[in-house]
């Protein structure tokens, strides 16, 4: 059912909307570059989107629809659940006894339609829509949403009893474990975990205030309120998380962990619980941990060329270790993990120690740190040691006795995987002489370091601008800007002619669906390869900046570099990899 090419050509010419010298331009334009001749089409404004899926509907014979200014009813909407929406760009829009018209772009995509009949039970009405529509429909999701968890807050919170009694007195367990299964408690919970979810938040705080309770999200990378609720209903939120994660509900004097998973149709989402007591009561931070979701590439990550290069070539050694350095919350564990899955064969065997198990990854043996009886990352190493395996990651090299155990598992023929807590690639050489390291131990085992931060992307409605002298000379003091240019040239992302001044910058823009101007976010790297030269560095007791000179000079890029790289291909702006790489 899809538009041939040839096809939408000859009836775009047949019906007027495209002039030939602008269809020949479109065809020149899209054999040199990346975009689609419908993309070139609509970009250089030869035809409108409209116009031209107006007419992709007329050659299917499939009915179109501009829902670009329309509002949905939110009971039909939601037929259609949020997750599976925005993935497959299919929405239901018009309900009528048992028929369910739905709007999509890709009306090859049987899948979709055949499970929405399957969950409906009705016969489902495909119709052709803009992106432009789409864009503006699945925003409303964001809005039916917030109206109906408004609704049961207001509704549900009059009917849950406060139990808290004056002087923090305690609460029978009893008493607690029943507000905790009260209905409007668990309603309450159930959206507001729901509502993370679809704003792909990846923690939730809850923290109790003097007169109310602050939900707030981080999403990107940065901290949004995004609700307050009323106070009186906090000792049932806490009671019923502290049921989910299977935690004691009468400790309120001491920190709690704990863990649950949430599996429906739409998603399945491993959640660990961290709840400690402060002044006005117990605060609650829930990291999400989707769990359904395919393994990520390398290049999904954000890796680039050399770096890609020299990720693959340490990965390919059977001895070794490869470390990831960056701040909490860089995504080393993601790179380690996708690194795992890529060497996750039925020819080896892998197995890890980590605090906490982030991702359960098929194949692998996977451990959890549980220092209270004993078991450390060094404890679980040298037990791991035993059990036979090739490849071997450590959450966290985080003293001597670990780093040691690392080092003579990488001598005695294993592929080791761990992180550090550093700035720099360059730095977590000498970290690991800080750790009473002999720095020839290190020389020979230690093979690549990737250094990461992330960045945000920049949404794709945005603004541009081009740098000035001034802009360029004081970025220049932090920025090896020529070098950038270099590169961008060498790949082709600017002509071979272009200088600073004429490369467009993103700005970011904020839209009803990207609130500052961000959406996603994407990896920038640093990878070190321990050459002879840098071998030699090392035992010389060489400083981080001495390490980090030499391997710019073998070709590293710095993480400042690549992000520069990244702004300059606007998937990111020069400010927030400023924010991140300053950290």
């Amino acid at each position: 059912m899809r538009v041939e090419e040839g096809q939408l050509k000859a009836f775009l010419l047949d019906s007027g909307l495209v002039k030939p010298a602008d269809l020949k331009k479109a065809e020149e334009e899209t054999k040199t570059g990346k975009k689609s001749f419908r993309d070139v089409l609509v970009a250089k404004g030869h035809v409108k989107e409209t116009d031209l899926k107006r007419l992709e509907a007329y050659i299917l014979g499939i009915p179109f629809v501009d829902l670009s200014k329309e509002t949905i009813d939110p009971e039909v909407l939601r037929v259609i659940p949020e997750a599976i929406a925005r993935k497959n760009n299919i929405i239901a829009f018009k309900r009528s006894g048992k028929d369910l018209q739905v709007a999509m772009l890709d009306p090859d995509d049987i899948q979709s339609i055949e499970f929405i009949r399957k969950k409906t039970g009705l016969r489902v009405l495909v119709r052709l829509t803009t992106p432009e529509s789409m864009k503006h429909i699945l925003q409303q999701y964001q809005k039916s949403l917030e109206a109906e968890f408004g609704e049961i807050i207001k509704k549900e919170a009059d009917a849950t009893l406060e139990v808290a009694r004056e002087g923090g007195e305690a609460v029978e367990v009893d008493e607690l474990k029943k507000l905790a299964e009260d209905l409007p408690v668990v309603r309450i919970v159930d959206t507001l975990l729901r509502h993370a979810i679809l704003q792909l938040a990846s923690d939730i705080h809850i923290e109790p205030m003097e007169k109310e309770v602050l939900v707030r999200y981080r999403l990107d990378g940065i901290l949004h309120d995004a609700m307050t609720l009323p106070k009186q209903i906090a000792l049932g939120i806490v009671a019923r998380i502290k049921v989910m994660s299977n935690l004691k509900l009468d400790e309120h004097r001491l920190p709690q962990d704990g863990r649950f998973k949430i599996e429906t149709s739409e998603y399945k989402l491993s959640f660990r619980v961290s709840i400690l007591p402060v002044f006005e009561g117990e605060k609650i931070v829930m990291r999400l941990l989707p769990e359904n979701t395919k393994g990520f590439s390398l290049e999904e990550l954000g890796f680039l060329g050399i770096n890609l290069e020299r990720i693959h070539r340490a990965m390919k050694r059977p001895t070794g270790i490869l470390l990831a350095t960056g701040p909490t919350g860089s995504g080393k564990t993601t790179t380690l993990y996708t690194i795992l899955e890529m060497l996750n064969t039925p020819g080896v065997n892998i197995s890890t120690v980590e605090d906490p198990i982030e991702y359960m990854i098929p194949r692998i043996n996977q451990t959890q740190v549980r220092p209270d009886i004993g078991l450390s990352f060094a404890s679980g190493l040298r037990s791991l040691l035993r059990q036979d395996p090739d490849i071997l990651m450590v959450g966290e090299i985080r003293d001597n006795e670990t780093a040691s155990l690392a080092i003579n598992a990488a001598l005695t023929g294993h592929l080791v995987l761990s992180t550090l807590h550093t700035n720099s690639a360059a730095g977590a050489l000498p970290r690991l002489i800080d750790m009473k390291i002999e720095p020839f131990l290190i020389a020979s085992t230690v093979t690549a370091i990737i250094a990461q931060r992330l960045v945000r992307r920049v949404c794709p409605e945005h603004e541009t601008y081009r740098l000035n002298a001034d802009e360029a000379k004081n970025l220049g003091k932090d920025v090896n800007l020529a070098r950038v240019l270099e590169i961008l040239k060498e790949d082709k992302i600017v002509s071979s002619s272009a200088d600073i001044g004429d490369i467009e910058w993103a700005r970011p823009k904020k839209t009803e669906e990207c609130a500052d101007g961000y959406k996603g976010r994407i990896g920038i790297h640093e990878v070190l390869t321990v050459s002879e030269s840098i071998k030699e560095l090392i035992m010389k007791n060489a400083t981080s900046d001495d390490i980090e000179r030499r391997a710019r000079e073998e070709g590293m890029l710095t993480m400042l570099e690549e992000g520069f790289i990244r702004a300059a291909q606007r998937t990111t702006t020069i400010e927030e990899v400023l924010r991140v790489t300053s950290e």
